[in-house]
C-alpha cells in the first residue's frame, strides 16, 4: 500500500464542518476496509488562513482513494501520491 495525499479547498469553512468531514472520511474508510477495500485514513493538516487542507490516506492506488472520497462527499483538487515522511 501506498500514501496519497488529498489536496482540497475549504476556505470558509466552520470548525464543525471540518471535523465531520474528517469523520465521514474515516468513518467511510473504515466501510470500505470492512467491505474487503482495505484503505486507512491517516491524518490531515488544515491551514485556516487560506482554507487549504491536506489529507492523507494509505491505500492502494489514487482511484482508491477518490472512490472514498467521492463516497463521502467530500470534494477535493487533487490526489497525489506522497511520501509521509513522519519520524
Amino acid at each position: 500500500m501506498s500514501v496519497y495525499m488529498v489536496e482540497r479547498d475549504l476556505k470558509g469553512i466552520s470548525m464543525e464542518d471540518l471535523a465531520g468531514a474528517q469523520k465521514a472520511a474515516i468513518a467511510t474508510a473504515a466501510e470500505m476496509t470492512g467491505q474487503g477495500d482495505a484503505i486507512r485514513y491517516i491524518r490531515s493538516t488544515f491551514a485556516p488562513e487560506d482554507g487549504r487542507c491536506m489529507c492523507l490516506f494509505e491505500g492502494k492506488d489514487a482511484a482508491q482513494v477518490r472512490r472514498l472520497n467521492d463516497t463521502a462527499g467530500l470534494p477535493y483538487s487533487r490526489v497525489v501520491e506522497a511520501l509521509d515522511l513522519t519520524p
